[in-house]
């Protein structure tokens, strides 16, 4: 399968080739690595080749992953993409920059009430909330009128940094039902917007290693890559 470094630039041009494809300019989409389940050495690789966001979905791993990764290459920005249970909201502040899966108010209250920011500098928390568009099994908000509620939750908080929305689309072939999960968020993007003229919904988070060009074409400004870099990997 190549090197890690290879496979990003196979996973880069084809990201280049969809935004093309739907009149974009590619450098409006960002690429995040999902290393959750890999070493810190591949992540190392990754960093090597010139990726520097990063995406984990359990707390404890990223922990014990990432703080000497971002020792050395400050530059570095993690976000959690996995649920984000109660008890782990303390260890968010000062090992990531951003959690991407915010699907409940308890959460956003629980981050709020940490009182301060992400990182060395105490900046503010990046969130995205997450919208339920797919399988049954996947969390998020069911509907524009819950994301609105959770969006004043989160803008009454000054540690938060609102940035966008996520979504996980169906694991099915089905096209057709892939990409009308990544219509309904980008749906969902413009009432927000409308709703919230001042907040900052730019950030839509959907496209994986399987959908990522499909989302692309969609709308998607971040997409979550993790085994066309990585490779396969058994989860633990």
């Amino acid at each position: 399968m190549g090197t890690i470094g290879e496979r990003l630039e196979i996973v880069r041009g084809k990201m280049e080739k969809a935004a093309l494809r739907s009149g974009r300019e590619p450098g409006e989409i960002q690429l995040m690595g999902v290393s959750k389940f890999h070493s810190e050495e591949k992540v190392g690789e990754a960093i090597d080749a010139g990726l520097f966001l990063f995406g984990e979905s359990r707390v404890r791993e990223a922990v014990q992953k990432f703080p000497n990764l971002k020792e050395k290459h400050p530059e570095v920005s993690l976000h959690l993409i996995g649920k984000l249970q109660r008890n782990k909201v303390k260890n968010i502040p000062g090992v990531f920059d951003g959690v991407q899966s915010l699907d409940r108010d308890e959460v956003i209250v629980a981050l709020g009430k940490m009182g301060a920011g992400s990182g060395k500098n105490n900046k503010p928390l990046t969130v995205l909330l997450e919208m339920h568009t797919g399988e049954e099994s996947k969390s998020g908000y069911p509907d524009e009128d819950a994301l609105s509620r959770a969006a004043e939750l989160v803008l009454s908080y000054q540690n938060l940094r609102l940035a966008g929305l996520m979504t996980m689309a169906p694991n099915t072939a089905d096209e057709k039902a892939v990409r009308n999960s990544f219509r309904t968020l980008a749906g969902a993007k413009n009432v927000l917007e409308r709703r919230f003229p001042g907040a900052d919904f730019s950030i839509l988070s959907m496209g994986m290693s399987n959908d990522f060009e499909a989302a692309i074409e969609e709308g998607s400004t971040l997409v979550r890559v993790g085994t066309a870099i990585f490779g396969e990997t058994i989860e633990k």
